[in-house]
């Protein structure tokens, strides 16, 4: 269905006709000039992220009930990682002509679906229209009490430096999908090229065995075999709340932490910059799945480059006091890779053989698209 044929309000109403409040806070959500929300006792916190088709994400590869899962669950990430509950969110879109009701509606279910895993309360936003391609506007809003909120600025020397999961598989999931839009707009290329050669020869029989073909050309299908799992990490990626329940259950409380969203390197200038401290992480350390790893060799990119600075992880970097040291140990996808040391010492990396080198904040820049 066109969108204009249902207008703004028509499609606000069906996509929100079905959106029941789950949470206390929210007193009031979809219906009226403003949401009402009621924190009685608990400190709010709020964040927002903007995702732009062609700086954030490619519709070539991207599924739109994925994209809308993924615009949810990255928002949802960032009140997940200060130690919080993630409540109530607002989303607003710009659509351009291209779309129709059902791409907006697939968008929607995966929001939908994030923020069933959460609990979490679509409360408002704003629909308009685009000239210059899809964009998604989010912001979450969460709850924690006072003293459990966790800030990047409170690592303390001695802290032990951990992260979840593994790393550099979003990036690598990216570097396949990439590769596979070229060979599809090649094929594209190539197809263009014969029917242009047949028309100006005036080969009809070219032709009409190019027109035979023209549904295989399109019908493209890319080769994720074995790779299923790096393609999962950069298009559907997962708010570690379960790791932030782990460690509440094993009584660690993080001294700081943030998730992982512009790579390991970025992060940790952002916390030792805002702890006023430096750090020593072991490459042998990092977390790296085997199909990051065969991949980075097939693509003949450095390992240890794509864990520090892929980005789109979406897993938790997190300091805790050394005496936590031993309830870690058993604490199942949870790997120490190094530990804070005094500001003057600087960030560094030490190699496998030993060698230390200092950290460079390569993270990805969407600044510098």
């Amino acid at each position: 269905m066109d969108i204009k044929d249902l207008g703004e309000f028509g499609l606000i109403d069906r996509l929100t006709k079905d959106v029941k409040p789950k949470n206390d806070s929210t007193v009031y959500g979809v219906g009226d000039d403003c949401a009402v929300l009621h924190y009685p006792e608990k400190a709010v916190l709020v964040t927002s992220d903007m995702l732009m088709e062609g700086i954030h994400f490619d519709l070539v590869y991207t599924p739109l009930d994925q994209l809308g899962y993924k615009a949810a669950m990255v928002n949802i990430s960032d009140i997940v990682a200060m130690n919080g509950t993630p409540r109530q969110m607002v989303v607003s879109i710009a659509i351009d002509k291209r779309l129709t009701v059902e791409d907006v509606e697939a968008i929607y279910r995966g929001m939908r679906q994030a923020c069933d895993k959460f609990k979490v309360d679509i409360i408002g936003g704003d629909t308009t229209t685009s000239l210059t391609g899809l964009a998604i506007s989010i912001t979450c809003i969460g709850d924690a009490d006072k003293n459990d909120i966790v800030y990047r600025h409170g690592a303390n020397e001695t802290d032990l430096i951990c992260v979840s999961g593994d790393l550099g598989a979003a990036y690598m999931g990216l570097q396949i999908l990439e590769r596979e839009k070229t060979v599809y707009y090649q094929q594209i290329n190539e197809y263009n090229n014969k029917v242009k050669a047949a028309q100006k020869a005036n080969d009809e029989t070219e032709l009409a065995k190019l027109r035979a073909t023209r549904h295989d050309v399109e019908d493209f299908q890319p080769d994720f075999a074995g790779k299923e799992y790096l393609i999962s990490r950069q298009l559907k990626p997962e708010a570690r709340g379960d790791v932030i329940q782990a460690l509440r259950e094993r009584g660690i409380h993080p001294t700081a932490m943030m998730d992982i969203s512009d790579g390991l390197s970025s992060e940790l200038f952002h916390i030792c910059t805002q702890s006023h401290c430096g750090c020593r992480i072991y490459e042998d350390k990092i977390p790296i799945d085997y199909q990051t790893a065969a991949t980075c060799e097939e693509f003949n990119m450095n390992l240890t480059t794509a864990a520090l600075n892929g980005g789109d992880d979406y897993e938790l970097l997190f300091t805790v006091p050394i005496g936590d040291h031993e309830k870690l140990n058993d604490l199942e996808g949870i790997h120490q890779i190094g530990y804070i040391t005094k500001e003057s010492l600087g960030l560094c990396l030490v190699s496998r053989d030993d060698k230390e080198f200092p950290l460079q904040a390569q993270g990805w820049n969407p600044l510098k698209k």
